[in-house]
């Protein structure tokens, strides 16, 4: 019962592929009144309850097929079901991760994310390259004929170079590092050499990377001269964009990051199975890429409760009764702390086509915990799948 009261009221599913779409409605959320009216109008898609009235903004070239809307018998767990036919003339465009906007002889300004201190002003590029793909070493063995040539190398930048991992870049360290920077020895224990730029052994010592003014762990120094930065803790923005926008919320700039890099590399590498993991290679959540066709929306109990709500017949709704369709990705999820799905984490392992992504061990937590909170809001029909969790992680708007 617990977590049927976090469900909202209204969820909203829309699928652009498949020109169709899924509205849950909270059998509460009628009072009584199973009428539900849903139109479509100035590219909105308007719901109708008892006594008020919620929009949703489509995105451009979304629209609903008048009629269409049928409903399902009511799921006790979950309220109304109805299902929606959709016209899609044009798919919703993918904002890129600061991995896809960096750009050679652009200037960059690099900030902490958790209270936006300045780490690296006006960096220029020459050169900016992509790493191997994460598996790369395991593979080296399929393709050399002799002992591995790349055996206890590390691919490193050269000064004014920034190398592109999947969930990272690599920087060479300038002056300005000494005063907005701090350093300290990691000694937890690493669990499997996972990562692409040494082989790590039990007892190696990370040297953690940390935002002086706040802490905030950042990445880590791979040399004295090379520091590993994750995107999930740093936001980059051109020196040009003063007015970007780099107060985002600590989950939207995380939701938004991952998602984004989820999309471009299943897109770019055909990938759809991912293990998030730390640094030291310590699996911490499986997750299985679905779909990224995908647009939501919802209402919480908040929304409904609110002093400021309106009724229907007053055409001005406000912020608590209208939202923006989000893209998403849609992922099924196994959380793997605690010991916990061990059988499942192992094969994993052992299966090449599995992509790893290395976050600091915080941040997993922080992606464990995120993922935990926004599934408990889904109806409780869409939360699971065989066993896994499912979670949709919105990302429409642009990451500054």
């Amino acid at each position: 019962m617990e977590q049927n009261e976090k469900q909202h009221f209204i969820f909203l599913e829309l699928r652009q592929r498949l020109q169709s779409g899924l509205l849950v409605i909270r059998s509460d959320a009628v009072e009584g009144n199973p009428k539900v009216n849903v139109s479509c109008e100035d590219s909105a898609l308007k719901i109708h309850v008892p006594s008020e009235e919620y929009q949703v903004k489509l995105t451009p070239g979304v629209s609903l097929v008048e009629g269409s809307c049928q409903k399902s018998p009511e799921v006790k767990e979950d309220g109304f079901h109805i299902r929606l036919r959709l016209k899609v003339d044009q798919y919703a465009e993918a904002s890129d991760s600061v991995i896809e906007r960096l750009r050679v002889q652009e200037k960059y300004c690099f900030l902490c994310q958790s209270c936006r201190a300045m780490l690296l002003k006006d960096r220029v590029f020459k050169r900016v390259l992509p790493l191997p793909n994460g598996n790369w070493n395991t593979l080296v063995d399929d393709w050399c004929c002799h002992p591995d040539p790349f055996a206890n190398k590390k691919l490193l930048p050269k000064e004014e170079d920034c190398l592109l991992g999947d969930t990272y870049v690599l920087l060479t360290r300038d002056s300005s590092c000494d005063q907005s920077l701090a350093q300290q020895v990691d000694l937890s224990p690493v669990i499997s050499a996972a990562t692409q730029h040494s082989e790590k052994t039990p007892g190696h010592k990370t040297v953690g990377v940390f935002c002086r003014k706040c802490s905030a762990v950042l990445g880590e120094a791979v040399t004295t001269d090379v520091f590993k930065f994750y995107i999930t803790e740093m936001v980059v923005r051109q020196t040009k964009d003063e007015e970007c926008d780099v107060t985002q919320h600590r989950q939207q700039f995380l939701e938004r990051a991952l998602a984004s890099r989820l999309f471009e590399l299943s897109s770019a590498q055909s990938i759809f199975r991912f293990s998030i993991q730390t640094p030291g290679g310590k699996a911490m959540i499986m997750l299985w890429l679905l779909n990224t066709d995908t647009l939501i929306a919802s209402f919480s109990e908040k929304a409904r409760s609110s002093d400021s709500l309106i009724s229907a017949s007053d055409h001005h709704l406000d912020e608590h009764q209208s939202r923006l369709a989000a893209c998403a990705v849609k992922v099924l999820y196994l959380p793997c702390t605690q010991g916990k799905h061990q059988e499942a984490v192992n094969a994993w392992e052992k299966d090449i086509s599995v992509h790893p992504l290395a976050l600091p061990e915080s941040t997993c937590e922080e992606v464990l915990q995120l993922l935990t909170t926004c599934t408990s809001t889904l109806p409780t029909s869409l939360r699971s799948m065989n066993s896994y969790q499912t979670h949709v992680w919105p990302w429409l708007l642009t990451v500054c």
